[in-house]
């Protein structure tokens, strides 16, 4: 029997915000002086550079900075629907800014992953953890949600009532193959119809190129010549793009996690499913070392357990202290997260010791943090919508039965634990109204200012050699290699990586190709 997931499970950018939270950030302190600077602020023509006649509005624009959350300043961009005619419609992107608590050198602007990710959240939730105290000293750091995402024009499925509903669905575990696909098709199509019906034509120009050429206007909205970034996960992705796309008007852009945009989404998914079966292993290792662990003694019978696990939740969804369901999805959602992130592998722990005992709450509460889901059953973002959006229209993706079920074999066969989970991820996009405009492709950048890539050799969500291929196929770039277990480095990875990082970022000084550190 082939198993099905409910929808595509994983995304890292929504485990990633996830995680993020889970270390414990705060809010960003007020620094000295009197606060953010706001007011209207009139772009200098100056940083505008050569643009199309047709843009020039969007380049020019007064933006207008206002205080939010007490300690940052926020504003509204906007930016055309679609860049082919821009006349057309405008939509808007949200922006929110930290002072620079010094001199500043002008605004570094950050994307945390996804796609779907919430810069405005980042920046505002867990700045003090994405950045140090020497980035926020010397620079504005400026977090943006992309097109499609959170505050900005964003992509609405559904109800939080109707997400609800969808998280307790799942498959009566004895339904035959065909029955399965053809449920899993129809969920597909009543959700597409009801994103089309809910968001319209921003559906279709959420694409991760359009995202790039919006990079450029809030580039010229910040007042900045070139752009600084920060790009984490799928932010690699979108500063690659931006690369690409402006090759002159790069500054210093900094790649951590990095994707290799020439693979295909079942390669990106296979691979993925590769890495967490390995951080998986790494864990239960990890575990076993502690009087606390709750596996049995060797890696391959501990992992057994987990499965067995699965298979169980599976087949009987589990019901938390506080009464709510507890689907196979969503215990999922819940155990995957901590794999993000070594330092949170305790509360992994402590979970798998009480779902182990019949109890799911902890694992609910880690996919609740995940899903950025509130325990009433309410949603603080729409990033999985925003995810799925993007994905469908940067990726052709196969919706034939037999490949499907191939690709399905193969991912169990290379991540036995968590292949199953991630198959079937073509259905939804095959449903939907718009079709992909963008293609895997190699990135290349020749023209573009040196590009600093950082892989971590035990990332589950971006695999290592991901960000090998990148800074191979970015001409300028160089790459910097962290040791150690989770996705991304910089903010994690201590003062090696910390001390690169913020070197090009202030001083403009690049580490030597192929630099480690333990």
């Amino acid at each position: 029997m082939r198993r099905f997931p409910h929808r595509r499970l994983a995304s890292a950018a929504v485990v990633l915000s996830g995680a993020l939270a889970l270390s414990g950030c705060q809010l960003l302190s007020p620094g000295p002086g009197d606060g953010p600077e706001t007011g209207v602020e009139s772009v200098n023509p100056e940083v505008v550079g050569d643009v199309p006649a047709d843009l020039e509005s969007f380049y020019t624009q007064e933006v207008a900075w206002e205080l939010c959350e007490e300690t940052f300043a926020c504003a509204t961009v906007k930016v055309p629907l679609d860049y082919a005619d821009p006349a057309r419609d405008s939509i808007n992107i949200a922006l929110i800014r930290s002072d620079a608590t010094g001199e500043s050198q002008g605004s570094v602007l950050v994307n945390p992953g996804g796609p779907g990710g919430s810069g405005v959240n980042i920046v505002k939730d867990a700045l003090t953890y994405v950045t140090s105290d020497r980035l926020r000293e010397a620079y504005d750091v400026v977090g943006f949600d992309p097109r499609g995402v959170g505050k900005s024009s964003a992509v609405d499925c559904q109800t939080d009532e109707e997400r609800e509903a969808d998280r307790l669905e799942y498959l009566e575990p004895e339904i035959s193959d065909e029955e399965a696909f053809e449920t899993l098709t129809a969920e597909a199509e009543d959700f597409a119809a009801q994103c089309a019906e809910r968001t319209g034509e921003l559906l279709g120009y959420v694409d991760t190129d359009s995202a790039a050429r919006d990079l450029d206007i809030l580039r010229a909205a910040v007042g900045d010549q070139d752009l600084n970034y920060l790009g984490f996960s799928y932010g690699t992705a979108l500063g690659a793009a931006y690369a690409e796309l402006f090759p002159a008007n790069t500054g210093r852009l900094v790649l951590d996690g990095a994707v290799d945009p020439s693979l295909s989404n079942e390669e990106i998914t296979l691979g993925q499913a590769q890495a967490f079966e390995t951080a998986l292993r790494t864990y239960v290792a990890d575990c076993q070392l502690s009087s606390d662990c709750p596996l049995p003694a060797g890696i391959e019978e501990g992992v057994a357990v987990i499965q067995d696990l699965f298979r169980s939740v599976e087949e009987s969804p589990m019901t938390a202290a506080d009464g709510r369901l507890v689907t196979i999805g969503t215990f999922f959602s819940g155990f995957i997260l901590p794999l993000y992130d070594n330092n949170n592998w305790t509360l992994l722990t402590g979970a798998l010791d009480q779902a182990l005992q019949g109890d799911p709450s902890a694992m609910l509460q880690l996919a609740d943090l995940g899903a950025e889901r509130e325990a009433d059953g309410s949603y603080l973002t729409n990033s999985n919508a925003a995810f799925i959006a993007i994905n469908c229209l940067d990726y052709p993706m196969t919706n034939d039965p037999a490949e499907l079920a191939a690709d399905a074999d193969e991912l169990a066969e290379a991540s036995p634990t968590f292949g199953p989970y991630l198959a079937y991820g073509g259905v939804t996009c095959d449903a939907w109204e718009y079709g992909p405009v963008l293609a895997p492709a190699p990135a290349s950048a020749p023209d573009a200012a040196p590009m600093l890539v950082i892989g971590t050799t035990g990332d589950p969500a971006t695999p290592y050699d991901w960000s090998l291929a990148l800074a191979d196929q970015l001409e300028t770039s160089v790459h910097v290699t962290w040791d150690g277990e989770g996705h991304t480095a910089y903010g994690r990875a201590g003062d090696c990586i910390e001390d690169l990082v913020d070197d090009y970022f202030v001083d403009g000084t690049l580490p030597e190709d192929g630099v480690s550190c333990d």
